[in-house]
């Protein structure tokens, strides 16, 4: 067998595998923040304290400087791959230990 024949088999063969995806870069999940679930926010109710809410929802990811101890902010973003990203985003109010107010 020639040796240009193997090596035209061969060019031709990593060929498709691009078309294909074969030789394809892996882009990997990216994840921040915390994930928020609609049952959990479903739960939340004005009038909860702070416990309750980090139990249910967990620490956040952001605190307010300017706010103090205020305004709660969870975020939560998704780049899975080569799809278009995706942001939520969930802020509770606080008037001393009493959740007064949710934003979605």
């Amino acid at each position: 067998m020639p040796r240009y024949f193997v090596y035209f088999t061969l060019i031709a063969l990593l060929l498709q595998g691009c078309g294909s995806g074969l030789l394809s870069v892996h882009k990997v999940d990216v994840q921040q923040g915390n994930k928020i679930d609609n049952a959990q926010v479903e739960q939340l109710r004005e009038g909860m304290t702070r416990r309750q809410v980090r139990f249910l929802l967990g620490e956040p990811v952001h605190r307010d400087p300017f706010q103090g101890e205020r305004r709660w902010d969870y975020v939560y973003y998704i780049k899975a791959g080569d799809q278009a990203a995706t942001q939520q985003r969930l802020t509770v109010y606080f008037e001393g230990d009493i959740l007064t107010h949710i934003d979605r």
